[in-house]
C-alpha cells in the first residue's frame, strides 16, 4: 500500500448524537434491555454465505468502473485475480493525535526506504490533525481495514494504537447521511469496486473507535496530561464566552433601567 476482532456494525446519521451510534456488542445489549417487551421468538431468514466472484466477473466491474472514473485513478487487473486501486479516505478525528516531537518531516527517501521516523526518538507531542482532510491512498484488493489505518497512522507518523480508530462506510440513503463502521479485516478496494467511483454514493472516513466507553488505559500519562491541559483551555474559553454574554445583557438592563429612570414619572 502506498500512500498520495470483528464487532457487530451498526448505522447511524448525521442526525444523531454520537453516543447514539451503537456498535459494540455491548452496548447494543444495554439498548435492546430498555426497549419495550419484544417477542420472544423471531424468525429471521438465514442469509447465505456470498460466493466470491468470478476473474471473468472482476473483470468486467473493473471495465465498467474504469469507464466512469474519470480522473485517471482507474483499477487494474493482475495476472493471479488481485487488483490495485485508489481510494480517498476522509479525516474526521475530534480528539487529538500522538506524535514524535521535534523531528524533520518524512522526505520522499524516507518514503521510498521506508524509514521510520517515529523510532528516532522518544519524546513526544500532541495536536489535532486538520478536521476533514483527506488522504488518497494507492492499494490492492487484498489490503484489509487493519493494513488501511496503519499506512494512514504511519503516513502522518501519529504513535497512537492503531485500536484507537476505526474506519466507516459514508453511504445515502433517503436524504440522510449513513455511517457504517467495517471490519478490520474487511477490503476496502471491494467495496470501492463495487460502489464505483462516485464517492457521493461511497467514502471513507477514519474516525475514532467508539465503543460506548472511554478506554482510559490504553492512553499514556503524557496523552492524559495533554487532555487535562485541553480542557482547562476549553474550560476557560467558555467561561469567558459565558462572561462576555452576561456582561452584554448587564450593559443593556443598566441602559434600560437609566432610560426609564430619566422619564417623567
Amino acid at each position: 500500500m502506498t500512500v498520495d476482532s470483528s464487532m457487530s456494525s451498526g448505522y447511524c446519521s448525521l442526525d444523531e448524537e454520537l453516543e447514539d451510534c451503537f456498535f459494540t456488542a455491548k452496548t447494543t445489549f444495554f439498548r435492546n434491555a430498555q426497549s419495550k417487551h419484544s417477542p420472544k421468538s423471531v424468525c429471521k431468514a438465514v442469509e447465505e454465505p456470498r460466493r466470491p466472484p468470478t476473474l471473468q466477473e472482476i473483470k468486467q466491474k473493473i471495465d465498467s468502473y474504469n469507464t466512469r472514473e474519470k480522473n485517471c485513478l482507474g483499477m487494474k487487473l493482475s495476472e493471479d485475480g488481485t487488483y490495485t486501486g485508489f481510494i480517498k479516505v476522509h479525516l474526521k478525528l475530534r480528539r487529538p493525535v500522538t506524535v514524535p516531537a521535534g523531528i524533520r518531516p518524512q522526505s520522499i527517501y524516507d518514503a521510498i526506504k521506508e524509514v521510520n521516523l517515529a523510532a528516532t526518538t522518544d519524546k513526544r507531542t500532541s495536536f489535532y490533525l486538520p478536521l476533514d482532510a483527506i488522504k488518497q491512498l494507492h492499494i490492492s484488493s487484498t489490503t484489509t481495514v487493519s493494513e488501511v489505518i496503519q499506512g494512514l497512522l504511519k503516513k502522518f507518523m501519529v504513535v497512537d494504537n492503531p485500536q484507537k480508530f476505526a474506519l466507516f462506510k459514508r453511504t445515502h440513503k433517503d436524504g440522510q447521511v449513513l455511517f457504517q463502521k467495517l471490519s478490520i479485516a474487511d477490503c476496502p478496494l471491494y467495496l470501492r469496486l463495487l460502489a464505483g467511483p462516485d464517492t457521493d454514493v461511497l467514502s471513507f472516513v477514519l474516525k475514532e473507535n467508539e465503543t460506548g466507553e472511554v478506554e482510559w488505559d490504553a492512553f499514556s500519562i503524557p496523552e492524559l496530561q495533554n487532555f487535562l491541559t485541553i480542557l482547562e483551555k476549553e474550560e476557560q474559553d467558555k467561561i469567558q464566552q459565558v462572561q462576555k454574554k452576561y456582561n452584554k445583557f448587564r450593559q443593556k438592563l443598566e441602559e434600560a433601567l437609566r432610560e426609564s429612570q430619566g422619564k417623567p414619572g
